[in-house]
């Protein structure tokens, strides 16, 4: 019972000690969230997002796990050196069977005598070592995890390029943002004073009331809309922060301009290197893997050399005191060479070698089709931005003449020419033309990421 109990305590103890420290750590781990205050330009988002974002970090690892998978195959060629010690106890020590004639010349040939040899406790210790001198496959396993590792470099840069592609648009879509509200401010500020001037003239009797309760509907429509845009900031900037790998309780401030954003495509025309594109730069490198692979299988009929070593000595006792020196321990070395060579395999290395070659020429017609697929990319994004960027400007107008009509319209109510109705249709139309407006632009913005990518302008 006493056992119990204390058994039971130091179950309680731990217990507490482990839901200390479990709290510690919670509290440590909210203390450790990041909620500092970032101004981030475009490039300096991008650059947080390549330290911190967890694709990115995993890339950084996947590289890193190659690194040393190619030090681990250069291992291979370096001495082997292993050691040993063994130590046997026989129960029973193990028994052969002799002819009898050995002792006795008169004892049938048949009859044999059960002895018994050696001693109870046995002991080795040893050493061996080889040393790799000539291997084809080792050698052209070098060469491949050199490709290996420009391969996982390769992989590395496309992820960089998708994360940049997906923190410019994130960052454009919060600018965008960011325009809107101002603009739907603007919109507020002028309906609130043609509703007040709308309210005084109904006070007047100069209009009626159904000209005042238009102007206030459209009022309230705009307010539930600005509580909406501001929605989509505050969602917008969490999806920029989470593509950033930044904590989401961090205040992030974008300091860049929609304006400074240069939309129309380059209007040079050279040719375009298809080295630029890192897809391209992938399948020429899985090509050389499979140009390895053949030469690999060609060189397989060479053969492979080593040499080896192993020293050991041995101790045998009918008492456990192997490790007593003045006793005896009988020492063996041996040095040798080992050759080997396929002499006949049944063809299936030249069989290998047929399908190696098979595998070089679709590397080679996937490169093919993947400069018809850039070509095709490049075209087309270079085409939908130019189309993006004609209904930009032309959106911009359509702004600026309703804009016009507007000020014209109210010019005319105001003057007592004109009527409540035909503001509230310029209105709607100038709102219309604004909304035209964004959607053209967060097109233009999104087509222009599109197309530096496509033309491999980002790095």
């Amino acid at each position: 019972m006493e056992k119990f109990k204390a058994q039971s305590l130091k179950f309680k103890v731990l217990t507490a000690i482990v839901v200390f420290t479990l709290s510690g750590t919670n509290g440590f781990a909210q203390t450790a969230r990041d909620t500092g205050n970032y101004s981030f330009s475009l490039q300096q988002a991008i650059d947080f997002a390549l330290k911190n974002q967890t694709q990115m970090v995993n890339a950084g690892y996947d590289e890193q796990a190659a690194r040393q998978k190619v030090k681990e195959t250069v291992g291979i060629g370096l001495p082997q050196i292993s050691g040993s010690f063994d130590v046997k106890d026989f129960l029973e020590l193990p028994t052969s069977v002799i002819p009898a004639q050995a002792f006795n010349p008169y004892a049938s040939p048949d009859e044999f005598m059960a002895v018994q040899f050696g001693t109870q406790y046995n002991a080795t210790a040893g050493v061996d070592a080889s040393q790799l001198v000539f291997s084809s496959e080792y050698l052209i396993g070098l060469q491949a995890t050199k490709t290996f590792l420009e391969l996982t470099r390769k992989a590395t840069q496309r992820t960089k390029i998708d994360l940049t592609v997906t923190v410019t648009k994130a960052y454009y879509s919060v600018l965008l943002n960011d325009e809107r509200m101002k603009l739907i401010e603007a919109n507020i500020t002028r309906l609130k004073k043609l509703m007040d001037d709308t309210k005084a003239f109904n006070a007047n009797g100069f209009v009626e009331k159904i000209d005042l309760d238009r102007v206030t509907v459209a009022y309230n429509n705009l307010e539930v809309e600005k509580e909406k845009i501001s929605r989509l900031m505050e969602l917008g900037n969490n999806l920029l922060k989470f593509q950033m790998g930044m904590d989401q309780l961090a205040k992030l401030a974008l300091t860049d301009k929609l304006a400074d954003v240069k939309i129309n495509p380059d209007a040079t025309a050279e040719k375009f290197d298809y080295g630029k594109r890192v897809e391209y730069s992938l399948m020429q490198t899985q090509r050389d893997i499979s140009r390895l692979q053949l030469k690999r299988y060609r060189m397989g009929y060479l053969p492979t050399v080593a040499i080896y070593g192993s020293a050991s000595a041995n101790a045998y006792r009918n008492k456990f005191d192997i490790f007593n020196t003045s006793k005896g321990w009988y020492p063996m070395l041996v040095v040798g060479a080992r050759v080997g060579v396929t002499l006949f395999d049944g063809f299936q290395n030249q069989h290998r070698i047929q399908q190696s070659k098979l595998d070089i020429l679709k590397a080679e017609n996937n490169l093919k089709m993947v400069q018809q697929s850039i070509d095709l990319e490049v075209t087309g994004a270079k085409a939908n931005l130019q189309n993006a960027s004609v209904s930009l400007d032309i959106q911009k107008k359509n702004i600026e003449l309703a804009e016009g009509i507007y000020k014209s319209a109210k010019l005319k109510y105001e003057a007592g020419v004109g009527s409540n109705l035909e503001v509230m249709s310029a209105e709607t139309g100038l709102k219309e033309a604004q909304t035209n407006y964004f959607s053209a632009l967060y097109d233009a913005l999104i087509l222009k990421v599109d197309y530096d990518k496509a033309n491999g302008n980002i790095k």
